[in-house]
């Protein structure tokens, strides 16, 4: 072999050892960044909404009506005069709330049902794990609308509801962590000093499934809001004239063609939210889940 023909394998060699560049802090948190700022901005102004808007959001004004945006409406007004981002502000305190609230009640359920299905196995796990198959059957949706048919709509209706036929991938994901933590060292330690099953799977158990839980509740809380609004879109969720980002897309549908910003701004702050709980809820998992960590 060549002088010439060393130095061009050893070039070679070279170039695939070259070790690869760390990720720039852009590319590894940037859209935990960008969730960050999306949630905590639309979060800060619905616990703010009494401070920052500058209209009562339910007063009529038969003198307002259909006002585009300008200076003393920013996002304009609708049929019966109100103001739309005073609309918007409080309405985003309704979607948070049943966010948090729908995904607290299933992560509680999807909690506790899948750690006994882990832990204790057998019948226990069947029983549980068929209901979920059962509950899993049905389209979540379509299940929600027939609930609702039958109950009065409102706020705490919703939640309830949400919470109630959501909570079986929480189930499935718990389960499946504590299957693989049964067996650890520190659980069979619990088990020989004495440990009874409840403090086994609270105490040692449990810290270490949440994880996966956290990330699921944090995406959980985006459908949550998608289907609080598609509801009160129907008619089936916050009634009028309480404001609601659903409602508010509902009536500006019956103006859209002379009225498009009714339309325009609540389908903005949905998209805007529903994004940042998204990103916040990816970003998570790959920072928790060390083999999703590049």
């Amino acid at each position: 072999m060549s002088g010439r023909s060393v130095a061009r394998s050893a070039t070679r060699s070279g170039a695939l050892k070259k070790p690869l560049r760390p990720p720039t802090w852009l590319a590894r948190y940037g859209m935990l960044t960008a969730g960050l700022v999306l949630v905590g901005g639309m979060s800060l102004a619905a616990i703010l909404a009494p401070l920052l808007a500058p209209y009562n959001p339910n007063a009529i004004n038969v003198d307002a009506m259909l006002l585009t945006p300008s200076a003393g409406h920013w996002l304009g007004t609708d049929a019966l005069g109100r103001d739309v981002l005073s609309r918007i502000l409080f309405g985003a305190r309704v979607s948070l709330w049943v966010g948090f609230v729908a995904v607290g009640i299933s992560s509680a359920i999807g909690l506790v049902l899948g750690l006994v299905a882990g832990y204790f196995g057998r019948l226990t796990d069947e029983i549980i794990m068929r209901g979920v198959d059962v509950m899993l059957c049905f389209p979540s949706f379509f299940l929600i609308l027939a609930v609702i048919a039958f109950l009065e709509p409102s706020l705490v209706t919703i939640m309830a509801v949400i919470g109630l036929t959501s909570w079986m991938g929480v189930a499935r994901l718990v389960r499946a962590e504590t299957l693989s933590l049964r067996g650890r060292d520190f659980v069979l330690a619990a088990k020989v000093a004495g440990a009874g099953p409840m403090r086994i799977i609270f105490r040692h158990i449990l810290p270490n499934a949440l994880a996966p839980v956290l990330v699921s509740a944090t995406l959980g809380i985006a459908g949550a809001i998608l289907v609080e609004s598609s509801l009160s879109f129907l008619g089936l969720g916050v009634q009028p004239p309480d404001a609601s980002w659903g409602n508010m897309l509902l009536d500006g549908k019956e103006v859209l063609e002379i009225a498009p910003w009714l339309s325009v701004f609540p389908g903005l702050a949905i998209l805007f939210t529903v994004l940042g709980y998204n990103l916040l809820g990816e970003s998570l998992r790959d920072l928790l889940d060390p083999r999703l960590r590049r």
